[in-house]
């Protein structure tokens, strides 16, 4: 059963936000700490906070097709459309894309209707489309869920900040779980180790995250890290949802501890 972590990032300048704790983080560091932790591939999402992280995830891809997939990001600006994904998809390993929509500018564009050309090009080419976007949006993301059946949508971190903690983290799960109806969206329950109050295997987090599986399915609810701001080791982020999770069937866990993301993004074994 190939292990696949849904979110990782890989950059090489020596700056990062405040949560994430390790700057630069080098594809030889996440080789070495994926083989320690029993991890077999990890997607990629290009750290927004180095203009130079999508050419790295290139190289990462490039060198190691097997290990590194890529959902990338640029700017959504002026000179961001169509023709612009066609150019980031023809780029090794780049299997879909990512957005924060968390900046004012972001969110205006987003509730505006601005953006609603990503989620028709993401249906016109049956592609991810990852999004890091706040719960108010989700009634909106729901309309454009059903407008673009074909567009792979894909909710990072469970939709909880990174600075957000048990019971207030998961206030919003009810309006994310209503997203549950439309197929063509995921979720990705990376980052979970932050949000608990406890030390591993962070039980508090384990009855919310059953209400999001029971939801989604084993076959929409992705495993992972976004590793380079976790307080725990990769291995004990792992083994909290393959050994801790007594709510897990077996037989699911093929899905959410890789299988699922991998059919999701279109990552041939």
């Amino acid at each position: 059963m190939p292990i696949v972590d849904a979110q990782i990032h890989l950059w090489t300048s020596d700056t990062a936000p405040p949560h994430h704790w390790r700057a630069p983080y080098l594809i030889d560091d996440a080789l070495r700490e994926m083989d320690a932790a029993g991890i077999d591939r990890a997607v990629n999402c290009p750290a927004v906070w180095d203009p130079g992280s999508n050419d790295y995830a290139v190289e990462a891809a490039r060198l190691h097709p097997g290990r590194f997939a890529t959902l990338g990001w640029f700017p959504l600006d002026d000179q961001a459309g169509p023709a612009k994904v066609d150019e980031w998809l023809g780029k090794p390993g780049m299997l879909g894309l990512r957005f924060i929509i968390a900046t004012p500018e972001a969110w205006a564009k987003f509730a505006g209707g601005e953006l609603d050309w990503l989620f028709e090009a993401a249906h016109e080419r049956e592609i991810a489309l990852g999004l890091m976007a706040p719960p108010a949006g989700f009634e909106q993301l729901g309309a454009l869920a059903a407008q673009y059946p074909k567009a792979r949508l894909l909710i990072d971190h469970l939709s909880v900040s990174p600075f957000a903690k048990l019971p207030d983290a998961v206030d919003h799960f009810d309006a994310m779980i209503a997203l549950a109806k439309h197929s063509n969206v995921a979720v990705k329950a990376t980052g979970v180790p932050s949000m608990s109050n406890e030390a591993y295997p962070f039980a508090d987090t384990h009855a919310p995250l059953k209400r999001v599986f029971d939801a989604f399915g084993p076959k929409r609810f992705f495993w992972g890290t976004d590793y380079t701001r976790m307080h725990c080791s990769w291995r004990e982020c792992l083994t909290m949802f393959s050994q801790h999770l007594s709510w897990l069937p077996d037989a699911d866990k093929e899905w959410v501890l890789g299988r699922g993301i991998s059919e999701w993004i279109g990552w041939d074994s």
